[in-house]
Order: C-alpha cells, then sequence, then structure tokens
C-alpha cells in the first residue's frame, strides 16, 4: 500500500521556510512537515559526499514520518545532492516516492524575467562550484549569459540575526560589486539561496533601480501546483487538513524557533530530532 500523508520541505537550515511560505500561500489545504537540519547547518562549504549523506539521512527520515513527495527547498543539497538522489537512492530503496528541488524549476523561467540576457545568479559556494545553474539555464535558455557570485558570508550572517544591523551591509555591498563587475550588462539578479530573500532589501539598494531581484519562493510554488496537477497519482497520496509541523536538528528549539518565525512570517512551535537515529 502506498503511503498517505503531508508534504515535506527540507532545508538545511531556515531558509527553505521563505520557499515553504509561498507553498503554503499557495496551496494551503495539504499538510505540510517541514524539516531544518541546523544541528549541522551551514552546507555550504562542505563536499558534494558529505551534503549527500546529510540530505539523504534527512530525506529518509522524513519518509518515515509519513512524506511521499519532498521538497529539497535548499539550492546547495537541490546543487549537490538531489540527482543521486532521484537516479540511485530512490529506485533502490524508495521507488514509489519523490523528491524534487528548486533549480530546475528556477532555470525554466528565469528567462523570462531578463531583457539583456544577462542574469547574476548569487549563491554559496556550493551551489556556485557545482556550476548546476548554468548546466540548468543552459538547458531551458541557451541564448542567456549567466555569472555567478558565491556569498560565502551571507547564510551566517542571516542565520545568526546580524543581518539586520549596518555591519551586514559592508558584506552585501562587496558581494554585489563583485557580480556586477562581471558584465554592466547583467538586468536581473536570482537569489539561489533560501535565505537570501531576508537581505533582498539591503541587495536593492546597493543594485542599479532598474535591475529585477527574484527570489524563488513564488516560483517553487507555481511549479509545485503544475506538477500536482500533472501527476494525479502523486496528488492522491497528499493528505489535506491544512496542517504544518516543523522539527529541527538543532536542540535549542526556542533559538531555532525565534529566527524561523521572521522566515515564515508567524509563529512557529517547533520539535528536536535525530535523523541519525532513523
Amino acid at each position: 500500500m502506498t503511503t498517505q500523508g503531508p508534504i515535506g520541505i527540507f532545508d538545511s537550515g531556515i531558509g527553505g521556510l521563505t520557499v515553504f511560505r509561498s507553498i503554503v500561500e499557495q496551496l494551503p489545504q495539504y499538510d505540510y512537515l517541514y524539516l531544518g537540519d541546523n544541528g549541522r547547518a551551514p552546507y555550504g562549504n562542505r563536499s558534494f559526499t558529505t551534503i549527500h549523506q546529510y540530505t539523504w539521512e534527512c530525506v529518509q527520515w522524513m519518509f518515515a514520518q509519513g512524506c511521499p513527495l519532498i521538497i529539497l527547498a535548499c539550492n546547495t543539497a537541490s546543487a549537490k545532492a538531489l540527482r543521486t538522489i532521484q537516479q540511485n537512492d530512490l529506485p533502490k530503496d524508495h521507488p514509489d516516492e519523490r523528491v524534487l528541488g528548486v533549480i530546475r524549476p528556477t532555470a525554466e523561467v528565469i528567462g523570462s524575467y531578463t531583457q539583456t540576457k544577462n542574469i547574476g545568479v548569487l549563491g554559496t559556494n556550493g551551489t556556485v562550484q557545482s556550476g548546476s545553474y548554468l548546466l540548468e539555464i543552459e538547458h531551458f535558455a541557451p541564448e542567456l549569459k549567466v555569472y555567478q557570485q558565491a556569498c560565502p558570508l551571507w547564510v551566517p550572517l542571516i542565520e545568526s540575526g546580524d543581518y539586520k544591523n549596518e555591519g551586514a551591509d559592508y558584506y552585501v555591498k562587496q558581494y554585489l560589486d563583485e557580480l556586477m563587475a562581471q558584465s554592466a550588462d547583467i538586468d536581473t539578479v536570482l537569489l539561489a539561496c533560501t535565505h537570501y530573500p531576508l537581505l533582498q532589501d539591503k541587495i536593492k539598494a546597493y543594485l542599479p533601480s532598474n535591475i529585477k531581484v527574484v527570489g524563488q519562493g513564488d516560483i517553487v510554488a507555481e511549479s509545485l501546483s503544475a506538477y500536482l496537477q500533472r501527476h494525479p497519482e502523486m496528488e492522491q497520496r497528499l493528505t489535506q487538513n491544512g496542517t504544518r509541523q516543523f522539527f529541527t536538528t538543532m536542540d535549542n528549539t526556542p533559538e531555532f524557533d525565534k529566527h524561523a518565525s521572521e522566515f515564515f512570517g508567524g509563529d512557529i512551535q517547533s520539535t528536536f530530532t535525530d535523523v541519525r537515529r532513523c
């Protein structure tokens, strides 16, 4: 018998809550289970092997909670773990379950935002080094020129809450200057990390007013809605009671709840879990 249960939303920390928020706004009827691997975050500077191991442990834990469909709301995990999970792990261990990422749906539509056909991509070291956006955008919109910029200090600033301070502006401006130095024709900047929407106001302040800043939340939510329409066999396996559950691998759940509420836009009460015991 196939599993029926909530949609799983995974992130290495709390950034995925910005995507989760958009998904709930568009598809409020479904049950959801969110897992943040805060105890081992950030993922950005870790190896492909480690990121795959951590992500697969979390995915298996979510399957054990009854999630038939999981969204990796994390660009680093999508870049470094998703392909192996989809091609190797699922066919072997969970052939009836599905895991989706955030890079492909973003790459499918990013070309519609630009007039100059020049895109800037801001991401973690892991996302940039993987080259995933270069490959996916080349597949869907080969006419685009893509310029990448790693922003390794942004996630720690956001996770700690220090992104609100004026001192964070220095690092925001530094990475944006490095990106724009690559091409004066960039007219669209993609926030290829789900943490970065919290920096969006600062980012816009240090970019020319004509440059579009694109987040992923609405894009991923619209892609998920379309996926469920194309796959009624999966949609029928999703329970619809409008519930939301939040889990974290960080044992200080009040600290997680405090920061996570800013990302999700509402109060959160989380539960600690150890995914390694699954």
